[in-house]
């Protein structure tokens, strides 16, 4: 299986059931005829929405296909794993403290949930957060205090030796 830092076994069964219910819904669907108009209306829902979080390939968009969908492609596109493809976290499980620590965003949105789904068109907006040291914002506690730190001792090293 995929090297995903998942934090149990639940994280498993959760993507295990949402990919059992929509196993069970294109079942569903493959029963009546090709042209009856609840198939033909909920299977291209159901199509649609697995090609907008990218777990479905555009030129395999058939519910035939969608019975043959894999565990391992629903883990590849949690946030986690994202944040990691990208380059953003060092590792696997860097890339999940960044998410919980509030670090990444998705738009502008920040996110903490490692297991958010990335949808395909905002897959590309995956960034550090605008508030987040990384990116940008306020610097973290340590490097104020180093810098503050520096500063007395640049201005202030003369006074503390008059005194």
């Amino acid at each position: 299986m995929l090297s995903s830092s998942l934090r149990n076994k639940r994280e498993i069964w959760r993507i295990s059931l949402v990919l059992s219910k929509i196993r069970r819904a294109a079942r569903e669907l493959l029963k009546p005829e090709a042209e009856d108009p609840k198939r033909l209306f909920e299977g291209n829902a159901l199509i649609r929405r697995l090609v907008r979080i990218d777990v479905l390939d555009e030129n395999r968009m058939r519910l035939d296909y969608v019975l043959a969908l894999k565990m391992e492609i629903f883990l590849e596109r949690r946030l986690q794993t994202q944040v990691f493809k990208s380059g953003l976290g060092k590792s696997i499980h860097h890339a999940r403290v960044l998410i919980r620590q509030r670090h990444i965003r998705v738009g502008k949105q920040i996110v903490n949930v490692p297991s958010f789904v990335v949808r395909l068109d905002s897959q590309k907006h995956n960034d550090f957060a605008l508030t987040s040291p990384y990116g940008g914002g306020r610097k973290g506690r340590v490097h104020r205090k180093r810098a503050a730190a520096a500063a007395n001792k640049d201005a202030g090293g003369d006074e503390d030796e008059d005194e």
